[in-house]
């Protein structure tokens, strides 16, 4: 149990990355780090003592371990549920803070019971994956409070948030309190927090920032694709063609002799090839059209729910 951990007399804690682009890793933290990251989500959303949080994620990752220091830290009262994909049908008090992954959010909203029990929860944070496009509109209709987080296991949760309900919905995440960013030479984000993070990390993440210091991601430098001399972020892609295609799919890369990467498309439903076809190309430009469109009776992602993309680029190539 993460809270023995907490109470031992050892001032680190250890903490399993997850894996959504390689191997999983284990970390060891400090405590006193974990309660600064926790400081900083409860200043930024005006928690209060005593307010009920919800816990619905494995706390053997940093978002689950982070609920519960964030429950110690603002003296807040902890419920806990078994992690599931929709926790709020086991959710009959009122709640005050959660923090769900996209994919709970997704479950969430298609049942009525939850999603009304959704609407009710005064603050939300989603973490843990890429919030959709169709997600973002539908949450911000919504009144209460909705935040998406920018952040990782190594920044010990998020480092910034945007607003996804109401007026204020934004694309462009705002840092938190004591956290700068820039942009390095390949236009990845670069991040200096250093009250919750040993050293300055150069993520892989591209990224555009505004004068006010806020930012968005573009995608990732590790996603790219160069495809007969042109570069296709794969994540930019999938954003467009989940516009118009509600199926699973994701996209990879085969070797190619003449393109040296060529970009190939993964998808789950058979009888889609056509369907999924068609939307590429009302969508996307000729030179970004896949090349291969591979049926598979999954997409491998980890146990956070991203695309597992080494394992997925691995999979494909020995089809």
């Amino acid at each position: 149990m993460f809270k023995d951990e907490w109470n031992n007399s050892s001032e680190y804690v250890a903490v399993q990355t997850s894996g959504s682009t390689g191997t999983p890793k284990v970390m060891c933290v400090k405590k006193c780090k974990m309660e600064a990251s926790a400081r900083m989500t409860i200043d930024f959303l005006r928690l209060n003592p005593h307010d009920n949080a919800l816990l619905c994620l494995p706390d053997r990752y940093i978002a689950g371990k982070m609920m519960i220091v964030r429950s110690i830290v603002g003296n807040l009262n902890l419920v806990s549920v078994e992690p599931s994909g929709n926790p709020l049908l086991d959710v009959d008090e009122h709640i005050h803070f959660a923090a769900f992954t996209p994919m709970q959010v997704y479950n969430i909203l298609l049942n009525g019971l939850s999603r009304s029990r959704f609407e009710t929860i005064d603050k939300i944070i989603i973490g843990g994956g890429a919030v959709s496009p169709a997600m973002a509109d539908e949450l911000k209709t919504m009144k209460n409070e909705i935040w998406s987080t920018y952040g990782m296991t190594e920044t010990l949760s998020h480092i910034a948030m945007r607003r996804l309900s109401g007026e204020n919905a934004s694309e462009w995440y705002e840092p938190l309190k004591g956290v700068k960013v820039w942009l390095n030479e390949d236009g990845c984000l670069v991040i200096e927090a250093l009250h919750v993070a040993d050293e300055v990390l150069a993520t892989n993440d591209i990224a555009e920032i505004r004068e006010d210091g806020k930012f968005r991601i573009l995608g990732r430098k590790d996603n790219v694709v160069c495809s007969g001399g042109i570069k296709l972020q794969i994540e930019q892609m999938e954003s467009r063609i989940g516009e118009v295609y509600n199926g699973e799919f994701a996209l990879s890369w085969l070797p190619d002799e003449k393109l040296g990467q060529a970009l190939a498309l993964v998808y789950t439903r058979p009888g889609d090839k056509d369907i999924i076809k068609s939307a590429c190309e009302q969508i996307l430009d000729r030179v970004e059209l896949p090349k291969h469109y591979i049926l598979l009776t999954e997409i491998p992602h980890t146990e956070t729910n991203k695309i597992a993309r080494a394992n997925l680029k691995a999979l494909i190539q020995t089809l």
